[in-house]
């Protein structure tokens, strides 16, 4: 299992960077720890998307774990399910 620390701010700077964060964990299972997350744009919501994806068609699992409420908040206005991004639901 791989465990990956989502940064305070996920803005469009933080895309890239975590698109290659999470390429370099592929073919594990992967947990990513989104407590400390405070800001989020949509791009980095995208990357969350496509690597739940990604993680579901290689047969393997991928949870984010202790979602901020700003990360919550995010996926709420976008009208995106949490279950989207992680196998499991968010206990918040």
């Amino acid at each position: 299992m791989v465990t990956v620390s989502l940064p305070e701010i996920l803005d469009i700077r933080a895309t890239s960077p975590l698109a290659a964060e999470l390429l370099h964990a592929r073919g594990n299972p992967l947990m990513i720890d989104a407590s400390s997350v405070a800001k989020v744009g949509a791009q980095c919501i995208q990357v969350l998307l496509s690597a739940h994806a990604t993680w579901t068609a290689d047969g393997l699992p991928l949870n984010v774990v202790h979602p901020s409420e700003p990360l919550l908040d995010a996926l709420e206005t976008l009208g995106i399910p949490f279950t989207d991004i992680s196998e499991q639901e968010s206990t918040k």
